[in-house]
């Protein structure tokens, strides 16, 4: 098996599949997020940190026009052939989500996969919350998911699964290598072992992520009002069932609502 170092957001084809697992169930939340908590009609989306389009061009086959903004430009690329493909409205652009301008009001935004803890800062989660507070309309929604620390009982840190498309098969595992929590810095391994008709191949990275308490989350809210929340949920994307946020909580997704 050939080995090598490398991101794992220069393979969209097999991100978009790893990540693939959750895409009906979030759909389907989003879409009851959207009918429930925005006020007025919802339709024009954005996703920051949108990688391959996986959720994006979704949405847009579904009538809404959509934008969205991601570092990796390979991501990006990706991301527009298949909204042009479709001949869907709007497009992805390269740029950092803590520091960005849509040009446009949209009326919904959304994040659900711990993109969020990539930014490395307080101060570029701040500039991420107030960008993503300038581009929505009032009364439109972000919502937001993530995976907090919890300070009461074990965090569940490591994790493997499978997934399959036609003859594309991609093991993954990922596992944390360090964590400083005075520095609030986690660094997680992460494989993908890929199975094609060509041969295999294994790419090992490092994620460097920004950790969060359920205070410290909470804390930062708090800094931009423009935001306010108004209910949260857990990976399981059931809108019929909010959670309440404690000291044992580790994943949640979170809706904000623009004032």
């Amino acid at each position: 098996m050939k080995t090598t170092k490398a991101s794992i957001y220069d393979f969209p084809t097999y991100y978009d599949l790893v990540f693939g697992s959750d895409t009906a169930a979030e759909l389907k939340f989003l879409n009851e997020c959207f009918a429930t908590y925005v006020t007025g009609k919802t339709k024009r989306l954005f996703e920051p940190a949108c990688g391959t389009g996986r959720l994006l061009y979704r949405l847009g086959k579904q009538g809404y026009e959509v934008g969205g903004i991601d570092l990796n430009s390979k991501a990006v690329s990706f991301c527009n052939r298949r909204l042009e493909k479709y001949g869907l409205k709007g497009r992805a652009m390269v740029g950092d989500m803590s520091d960005f301008v849509a040009g446009r009001r949209y009326c919904a935004a959304f994040n659900t996969i711990n993109s969020f803890r990539h930014l490395p800062t307080e101060e570029a989660a701040m500039g991420h919350l107030q960008c993503v507070a300038n581009l929505l309309r009032p009364g439109g929604i972000y919502v937001l998911g993530l995976h907090l620390t919890p300070t009461r009982g074990e965090a569940s840190d490591e994790e493997s699964w499978s997934a399959r498309r036609g003859n594309l098969a991609i093991n993954t595992h990922m596992w944390p290598i360090e964590k400083n929590p005075r520095r609030r810095q986690e660094r997680f391994g992460i494989q993908f072992c890929v199975y094609r008709p060509t041969g295999t191949l294994k790419i090992n990275d490092v994620l460097e992520l920004r950790s969060y308490t359920a205070k410290q989350f909470s804390s930062l809210l708090a800094a931009v009002p423009q935001l306010k929340p108004v209910e949260f949920f857990d990976f399981h994307y059931d809108l019929k069932n909010p959670i309440k946020v404690d000291a044992t909580t580790e994943d949640i997704v979170v809706v904000l609502r623009r004032s």
